[in-house]
């Protein structure tokens, strides 16, 4: 049996999933971790838990938490954040800009790029430099 907690693919297997499957996984790395810092960090209970959780996760918020980073990323990372900014989605959220849906999609790749990966330390180091105050 795999252990999907523990997850690490190899390049060529990691190749074979479109950036809208590396987005899909991303997301739920980002709400994970955003999910943890909330709850650590005491800044929320019950029902703002949820609301906190939204309005960090939404597609302007990941935007711009996308380009805190951005001039930290590596060339590699960079050409996967790339590849997933410009994925073909059919429908943009109407709370968000084409743009800042395009750039939420490309962090949410990098992550589950970096997830599969097994890279969990260069992405909660990534994470934190997006939640620095």
């Amino acid at each position: 049996m795999e252990n999907y907690f523990e997850t690490t693919l190899t390049a060529d297997q990691i190749r074979t999933i479109s950036s809208i499957g590396l987005a899909h996984l991303g997301d739920a790395v980002f709400e994970l971790l955003v999910r943890t810092w909330l709850c650590a960090h005491g800044k929320a209970t019950g029902k703002g838990l949820h609301q906190a959780t939204i309005r960090l996760v939404c597609a302007e918020s990941q935007s711009e938490k996308a380009q805190r980073i951005l001039p930290l990323l590596t060339e590699e990372e960079l050409a996967v954040f790339k590849r997933g900014r410009n994925a073909q989605v059919h429908s943009v959220p109407g709370h968000a800009s084409r743009a800042q849906y395009g750039e939420a999609t490309a962090l949410e790749a990098l992550l589950g790029w970096l997830y599969l990966q097994g890279r969990r330390e260069r992405i909660n180091q990534l994470f934190c430099m997006m939640m620095e105050e």
